[in-house]
């Protein structure tokens, strides 16, 4: 959730976007909600956290780099997801082929015994890369209506449901942190929509775009006859 900052001051450094206290404000209470709920589960380990900056580092990059290119070269949506699993369809293989146990994959479902295995194994991708072509798609549709921020804060208040239905559904013990995490990341969803709201309510309209009124003077002046 600390990329969520880091994406709005790089919003703001590269699109002049500006950054209100209110959003500061839900900002800060979304950190809370991710200290509050991960208070048991806290520890320091230098590399952990210097993974956990460089990923924060990474992730703000590519959300503002791939708005600013959707602007600039005027992507339609489409073509965002086309580029973007192309160019990363080559590292996908190639890390395929070094890690994955293809010998044993083909050998397994070689089986007779395994066949209907498989069957569920080929339905269970095809719904995953359906669902990830979705993803894909709207990802790039939220970055072009909203802006960078907008779309890194919907990706840390997607969580809380899910948080919620495991507290409901998984025999986990329900604790009062993590009860007060969820209630803080929803109050900072909707500190944030409300700064949103007061930031588009502020902005000029813009010019007047409709002509002028005509007033009844330049009205009779121009329906008299022109006498010489």
């Amino acid at each position: 959730n600390l990329t969520i900052i880091a994406v709005a001051y790089g919003e703001k450094w590269v699109f002049s976007a500006a950054v209100t206290p209110l959003m500061l404000t839900s900002f800060g209470l979304m950190v809370l909600s991710s200290l509050v709920g991960a208070w048991n589960d806290i520890a320091f380990n230098g590399w952990g956290y210097f993974w956990m900056s460089f990923n924060c580092f990474a992730s703000a990059t590519f959300v503002i780099h791939m708005r600013k290119v959707i602007k600039e070269v005027n992507f339609k949506d489409f073509d965002t997801v086309y580029f973007n699993n192309l160019l990363t369809l080559p590292l996908y293989m190639v890390l395929s082929i070094i890690q994955e146990n293809w010998t044993g994959f083909f050998a397994y479902y070689s089986d007779k015994a395994n066949a209907d295995e498989l069957s569920s194994f080929v339905q269970g991708m095809l719904v995953s890369g359906i669902a990830a072509f979705a993803i894909s798609y709207c990802s790039p549709w939220c970055l072009r209506t909203t802006s960078s921020t907008t779309y890194s804060m919907i990706g840390a208040l997607n969580k809380l449901p899910i948080a919620l239905f495991a507290m409901l559904w998984f025999p986990d013990p329900i604790t009062a942190g993590g009860v007060l995490a969820v209630l803080l990341g929803f109050a900072a969803g909707l500190v944030y929509t409300h700064a949103k709201n007061v930031q588009k309510r502020d902005q000029p309209q813009g010019t007047q775009v409709l002509p002028q009124p005509i007033s009844m003077e330049r009205l009779d002046g121009s329906s008299r006859p022109n006498v010489k």
